[in-house]
């Protein structure tokens, strides 16, 4: 895995380069395309790095006029087959013997660039005929059915057992001094569904606050580029009266680490991406919901919850105090991406 493919990061690379083993078989070069989000990053190149391929992640964001005409005569659509930053993807696409492409916007192009020899691997409900891909790999939120559709609980991504197991050999020295239990803060941000503001980060810094008072433990908070810088300043003073760390966006990212090494998780309900890394691990999860709605996301919380991986902290519940309980990692991308395989040949 490209060590910085993961939802919480602020920035992400574009490119996932696989290590040949001499002798290998060189591997198969992806085309990667999407919006230009962290979480569809994440999903998108994490699939790409567990399928051994070498793929770069190309953003782009049709305005609904290049959406209509990708849909149009094979003549109409070059003119609207570039990148954000202007690269013409056709050649890009000639190169790669497998388009991924993620969310609707990036859908929309992933089709355009479908030919024969060339399969298209869709993230995400596309929004448009399931037929005009290959393979659609999604979440059973999701709410769709095909025979060209596989679906998993979790969200795709990069964070392997060998990618957590070296994140703790890095981090867990650094959290050494620190008394146990730590509890870490995963945070999001307002996004189209949920709102995450200052008095959303006072009531759940409340929550990390008491828990951690309580336990005599210790707490981390990373946000998101996504969190508002406001709800950020709360979160530290609130962080900062228990002697925690919010990290301030300087340095190394923690994130990876805290899941990796923490002893409990919360994380915001904004983000599956996130919420699927951060159930990868071996900690147990909590998480806090939002002002907002999502159908899918609340029934991507509530599958969870029902399998005993997570616990929601709705207001008034006894779970608010983060008391652990017995959990085991949860990630269906490895049998996701073997049916890939099978699926594809290749």
């Amino acid at each position: 895995m490209a060590d910085d493919v993961y939802a919480g990061k602020a920035t992400v690379s574009n490119t996932v380069l696989h290590q040949e083993a001499p002798g290998a078989a060189a591997p198969v070069p992806a085309l990667v395309v999407g919006e230009d989000f962290a979480g569809m990053r994440s999903q998108a190149l994490g699939l790409v790095s567990r399928a051994g391929w070498q793929g770069q992640f190309h953003a782009v964001r049709p305005s609904r006029i290049a959406r209509l005409a990708l849909r149009g005569p094979q003549w109409l659509r070059p003119r609207f087959l570039d990148d954000d930053a202007g690269q013409p993807l056709l050649s890009a696409a000639d190169q790669a013997r497998v388009v991924v492409s993620i969310g609707g916007k990036g859908g929309a192009v992933g089709a355009a660039l479908r030919a024969p020899g060339r399969p298209v691997v869709q993230i995400q409900h596309p929004r448009q005929p399931l037929s005009n891909f290959d393979l659609i790999v999604a979440c059973v939120h999701d709410e769709i059915a095909g025979p060209n559709v596989l679906l998993g609980r979790t969200a795709l991504h990069g964070l392997t057992p060998d990618a957590l197991a070296q994140a703790r050999g890095t981090w867990m020295p650094r959290f050494a001094h620190l008394p146990r239990p730590l509890i870490a803060g995963l945070i999001g941000g307002s996004n189209g569904r949920f709102q995450f503001g200052v008095g959303e980060a006072a009531r759940l810094g409340a929550i990390l606050v008491k828990a951690v008072a309580e336990q005599k433990g210790s707490l981390i908070v990373t946000p998101s580029r996504r969190t508002d810088p406001q709800a950020r300043e709360m979160l530290s003073d609130l962080v900062d009266s228990v002697g925690g760390t919010l990290w301030d966006g300087e340095g190394e990212n923690p994130y990876v680490g805290l899941i990796a090494c923490a002893d409990h998780l919360v994380v915001t309900i904004d983000s599956v991406s996130m919420v699927s890394e951060a159930v990868a691990g071996e900690a147990p999860v909590s998480v806090f919901p939002l002002p907002g709605k999502s159908r899918r996301i609340t029934r991507f919380a509530e599958e969870l919850e029902r399998s005993g991986r997570i616990r929601v902290l709705r207001e008034h519940s006894p779970f608010r105090k983060l008391e652990p309980w017995a959990v085991e990692p949860l990630d269906d991308t490895p049998a996701l991406v073997a049916e890939m395989h099978r699926r594809l040949g290749f």
